[in-house]
């Protein structure tokens, strides 16, 4: 009996089942959520992409094809797709462009992934294996950029200008592109040189003409009306800028109370007050020389009244009124001035100057434009200009990605070829090194070499090109040691892309491929979605 008793517990050894299948299914459901993402955006890849058209509940279309936009507009529902979303924004914050490239790359990863985790490859070993390809990937990208500086000014506007090709308004390339470089430098502070803050760089946007009439405003522009009230000026010569944070209007009562005010005589001594009240403030203002006051929108009490306005008019001073509260630090950097709070705080040394303000008529609407301005800070100022609402919104956004290029090579000073060449010289160097692995770690980097060729082959499939034959020839190119052979769309042929000068930085590819994977990974290793209330 104790012999049977003691062999008891030795069933216990033999290999228990266990049911994974529920984790596969949600593992399955989420990759092909990802990749119905990716598939949406795929068409709108290079410069012969498609455009979407987005239809907003509101009513409202937007024409694009830049990814970044595409995907937010989007309603995503199921958590994992809604990784790709966020990818995609990810990418437009890091360097601005390739957000459509990041999202293709991440579904082509996810598709191999896919058949990785079918034949029996835990989920993992694909998660290193990727990790490790990338970190590869990376180096082989960094070994073939070339070095550019920020005096090769035609270097910058070939970059700028690939950006723009792929967008709907590339045929306006030409002007868009300097723009985009001139923009860039003149806001780079010699004391910083690797940091660009594109909230220097204001874009104005204003309905009628063409994009052709956009200009670099070397300057300000205020997207407002000079006050008409009581006949005020709207053309000033050697300016005296206040921009000011306090009210020109009679004083309220801080608590809500009202007033009884019960014999005429005393509604006159209050009207007298309130007039007096209002000229001791602008004789202030006159007595430092001030001619023209940027007045901020006030929500405790109107900022200005049209007794104060009158009073300004006759005392000759231009006044813009409503300047949004966030505005203020973009006008006080640019005019080299301080904002007043207080009229008791109101001197000279506060005041900005410039040579002339004068309200302009752009389109249907007017704008008032500063020049020449002393001692201007490190800001610049676009007036964009479009035919209709879609384009005038397209422009802005394209114009956007352009500067973010610029200001990935102010960032990383490398320039690497375009046309799907860097894609497959890094699949063609990552097979390489999948021979010399050893492993399920060999078929896991074989895959991500793969999966990278996908954008060589969208570009040629976008184009109308004979895809196949196109990437098996660029293969073949690469192999024999063209490292900058890559797809000419416009003569539908592979030719070398850096002497076409089509050219992107090396920020755009390094960060599209890092943050490709890191989001694979993180939908990889996700077995179950749990639901919380």
């Amino acid at each position: 009996m104790a012999a049977i008793a003691a062999a008891a517990p030795a069933k216990k050894t033999t290999e228990s089942y266990f049911d994974t299948k529920r984790k596969d299914d949600v593992r399955h459901a989420n990759i092909i959520a990802a990749r119905a993402v990716a598939d949406a955006v795929r068409t709108s890849l290079g410069p012969k992409g498609m455009d979407k058209m987005l239809s907003t509940a509101s009513g409202e279309v937007i024409i694009t094809n830049d990814g970044a936009t595409i995907l937010n507009k989007m309603e995503v529902l199921q958590p994992a797709a809604k990784m790709l979303v966020d990818l995609s924004r990810s990418q437009d914050s890091a360097a601005g462009d390739g957000t459509t490239t990041v999202v293709v790359i991440a579904g082509s990863l996810l598709k191999h992934a896919l058949s990785l985790l079918e034949r029996g490859v835990h989920p993992t070993v694909v998660s290193e294996s990727f990790h490790r390809a990338a970190d590869k990937a990376v180096e082989i990208l960094s070994s073939m950029a070339n070095p550019v500086s920020l005096s090769d000014r035609e270097s910058l506007i070939q970059a700028a200008t690939t950006s723009l090709n792929s967008k709907v308004v590339s045929q306006y390339s030409t002007l868009l592109a300097p723009l985009a470089v001139d923009c860039v430098l003149s806001v780079v502070d010699p004391e910083k040189p690797d940091i660009v803050d594109l909230r220097d760089i204001r874009i104005v946007k204003k309905l009628g003409g063409t994009v052709d009439d956009t200009e670099l405003i070397r300057g300000l522009v205020l997207d407002h009306k000079a006050s008409h009230a009581a006949g005020g000026p709207t053309r000033m010569e050697n300016a005296k800028i206040a921009v000011i944070q306090f009210q020109i209007s009679p004083p309220k009562t801080d608590i809500e109370q009202s007033i009884v005010v019960s014999d005429y005589t005393q509604m006159d001594r209050i009207l007298k007050e309130e007039r007096n009240y209002i000229l001791g403030i602008i004789k202030k203002i006159k007595a430092t020389g001030c001619n023209v006051l940027l007045i901020q929108k006030s929500i405790l009490r109107d900022a200005v009244t049209d007794l104060s306005l009158h009073y300004l008019s006759k005392a000759k001073i231009l006044v813009v009124k409503d300047v949004e509260r966030d505005e203020i630090e973009f006008l006080t950097k640019t005019l080299n001035c301080l904002p007043i709070a207080n009229i008791e705080h109101f001197r000279e040394e506060k005041l900005g100057f410039a040579e002339r303000v004068e309200e302009i008529s752009v389109g249907e609407g007017k704008v008032v434009k500063i020049t020449g301005i002393k001692n201007m800070g490190r800001t610049s100022s676009v007036l964009v200009r479009g035919s209709n609402q879609l384009v005038l919104e397209e422009a802005d956004r394209s114009l956007h990605d352009a500067l973010c290029v610029v200001r990935c090579l102010v960032n990383k000073r490398f320039l690497i070829a375009g046309g799907g060449a860097p894609e497959i010289e890094i699949s063609r160097q990552l097979g390489a090194w999948a021979k010399v692995l050893q492993g399920m770690e060999s078929y896991c980097v074989r895959s991500f070499a793969e999966a990278l060729e996908v954008i060589p082959y969208t570009l040629a499939e976008n184009a109308g090109l004979n895809p196949i034959g196109i990437v098996t020839e660029l293969r073949n190119r690469h192999a024999q040691g063209e490292i900058n052979a890559g797809i000419n769309v416009r003569k539908g042929q592979i030719t070398n892309i850096l002497e076409e000068n089509v050219v992107q930085p090396l920020l755009v590819s390094t960060s599209a491929i890092t943050l490709a994977t890191e989001c694979v990974r993180m939908i990889l290793k996700i077995d179950d979605i749990i639901t919380v209330r």
